[in-house]
């Protein structure tokens, strides 16, 4: 399993500061990162926190998914790689 988690549903208003506090309580955090829009800065609504071991995860999967955070419900999962196509490449 991965250590890195994505975490969905994420109110726009939750900071990286935020995220890794609520995290640590399951374990160490190693990374906490909130996707931000490219053009304007702005929060996406989800996040990635990597953890310091797989038990520390899943720990914290089955602590805080679902859990209600700012008002919305924060959906916590192991991150899945990015399929990779070929449509849409830059050159």
């Amino acid at each position: 399993m991965n250590n890195k988690l994505f975490i969905g549903n994420l109110a726009y208003s939750v900071t990286e500061e935020e995220l890794r506090t609520m995290f640590a309580a399951y374990g160490q955090v190693t990374s906490c990162n909130v996707a931000k829009d490219r053009d304007t800065g702005r929060p996406r609504g989800f996040a990635f926190v990597e953890m310091q071991s797989q038990a520390e995860a899943e720990a914290a999967i089955k602590g805080l998914n679902g859990q209600d955070v700012a008002g919305r419900q924060m959906s916590v999962a192991v991150s899945q790689p990015k399929p990779k196509s070929s449509y849409g490449r830059r050159y």
